[in-house]
């Protein structure tokens, strides 16, 4: 790899890294304040309701003891239910509960106030969500070993 691509890899990290930095958790007293391990645990089941605590822990890179304390919190703050499986009865589904469709509701009206007006054209936000989605699903293909006959050094 480049010197000049492995800087701009570099620098597009960083930057990630910082821009996620600048979000600040809402300050409406109705917002129940979440971890960032908590938001990341929460992101995945509202993005996959009904999904098993073992498939959020390894999405969220949780080790099962210490994504079960993070689950546990959740549910005892009202933000998670836990279901039984219909199909298994030893197994769980998880899933947002009504107050934290509304704390995830805060939270996406709190960055929608904080991002305004930094960038407007629709196009130009579509291509970095794009970017931002690709790069998010092949780490985490690279991650459960789905790639591994990809030359990873392109």
């Amino acid at each position: 790899m480049s010197d000049v691509k492995s800087a701009s890899l570099h620098e597009l990290a960083d930057l990630v890294f910082a821009v996620g930095r600048q979000l600040r958790p809402p300050t409406d007293p109705a917002f129940e304040p979440c971890t960032p391990i908590e938001i990341s645990v929460m992101r995945f089941i509202h993005h996959h309701p009904g999904t098993s605590a073992r498939a959020a822990s390894e999405a969220t890179l949780l080790p099962s003891s210490n994504f079960s304390r993070v689950l546990r919190g959740l549910e005892k703050r009202g933000l998670v239910d836990r279901v039984v499986d219909d199909r298994n009865a030893r197994g769980v589904r998880l899933y947002p509960t009504d107050k934290a469709r509304r704390n995830h509701q805060i939270l996406r009206d709190n960055w929608d106030r904080t991002l305004r007006g930094i960038i407007d054209d629709p196009a130009t936000i579509e291509i970095v969500n794009a970017t931002l989605r690709r790069i998010e699903d092949e780490l985490i293909a690279r991650r459960s070993g789905t790639d591994a006959d990809r030359d990873q050094t392109d």
